[in-house]
């Protein structure tokens, strides 16, 4: 193998697991699909009105057979003595937010999101502050706060049943607000986020992996963005930490997150608890390829060593300004460019249940 074709595989192995290519999870995108009336799953059985009741709300594009999955999930509950749960499945329009709500304002004893890490973010965000617990379901290819909390992410029925019979514990989330100055957006955007931020490269390639090969390869499609980006130039940044004095930095990527693993093991943030009250900072600022081969290695090696192209933090608060505005993802969803943000963490706000 020659040294180019050398440098393409390790700079996309790099792409793939280091700079969050592994937060593979795709917007929902389909809409939501009428039932028949007098669906037989829907009819409770006799002695099931003083169970307690879960809501699973399922993104069906994860899933070849929704029916069948409805099947199972409702022979677990039952099996576990809970009631048949309220199924409700999201829509292009509304990937989960709007269906928790509705699931609280039936009084379930739990919300289950049961799709990718987006489809889990979007049901947090109606649950950030109340009693319902979620119960985290693998449907997803990343499903990566479930991996940070240490859950089973390989099998729908053991999940479910940590989630049925499992304890509550509370996390952290993280809050985002958004805004693109002198653009067409006059208003600022708040968002949340439970797994990790980004702004810059790995945002570009998130909104840049074309469609068609995500929905026929899966992760290979962040490959083909990451060579296209891969080369870019740092852009500018001003950051301030907890309200200290700003400090200016000329950077690829910065990464903010709620907990720091990644798939295969891969720990980004090393320090980041899910429930430490702060959030944890990465500033990633290669020049060249080979940079970026260098910062692989430190981090796939968890060097104890300092490097010259990596920077940490931790904060309980952050604002930013971007020099010129860099794409923004949040739990691996792109929402478009950013030039000014403000985050934050809402300690111990979101109930989960764990093992």
């Amino acid at each position: 193998m020659d040294n180019s074709v050398g440098l393409i595989v390790a700079a996309a192995l790099l792409v793939v697991i280091v700079v969050l290519g592994v937060l593979l999870a795709l917007r929902p995108r389909a809409a939501r699909q009428e039932e028949p009336t007098g669906n037989p799953l829907d009819a409770p059985a006799a002695d099931e009105s003083s169970r307690r009741r879960a809501a699973i709300i399922v993104n069906p594009t994860k899933f070849d057979d929704v029916e069948e999955t409805r099947r199972t999930v409702t022979r677990v509950c039952r099996a576990n003595g809970w009631a048949a749960p309220l199924w409700i499945e999201t829509t292009a329009e509304d990937p989960g937010t709007g269906q928790a709500k509705e699931a609280l304002e039936a009084g379930v004893d739990m919300i289950c999101p049961l799709g990718g890490d987006g489809t889990v973010r979007s049901v947090a965000a109606a649950l950030v502050g109340t009693e319902t617990p979620m119960g985290l379901l693998p449907g997803g290819t990343g499903n990566l706060l479930a991996r940070n909390l240490e859950l089973p992410v390989d099998s729908l029925e053991k999940s479910l049943e940590v989630a049925l019979n499992g304890r509550t514990d509370v996390i952290d989330v993280g809050t985002i607000n958004v805004m693109v100055p002198g653009d067409t957006q006059d208003d600022e955007k708040d968002y949340y986020f439970l797994v990790m931020a980004g702004l810059g490269f790995d945002a570009s390639v998130m909104a840049d992996a074309p469609e068609k090969l995500k929905a026929q390869f899966g992760w290979p499609a962040y490959v083909v963005a990451g060579m296209k980006h891969l080369h870019g130039k740092r852009f500018p940044i001003d950051v301030q930490i907890d309200g200290g004095k700003t400090f200016h930095r000329k950077i690829r990527t910065i990464v903010i997150g709620n907990v720091g693993r990644l798939q295969g093991g891969v720990e980004l943030l090393p320090q980041a608890e899910a429930d430490d009250g702060s959030l944890d900072v990465v500033l990633l600022s290669p020049r060249f390829v080979l940079d970026w081969l260098s910062v692989a290695a430190h981090i796939l090696t968890r060097s104890r060593f300092g490097h010259p192209r990596i920077e940490h933090h931790r904060c309980r608060t952050m604002s930013l300004e971007v020099g010129n505005n860099q794409e923004v993802q949040l739990d691996g969803d792109p929402i478009g460019p950013g030039g000014r943000l403000r985050l934050a963490v809402r300690p111990h706000s979101l109930r989960v249940r764990v093992a």
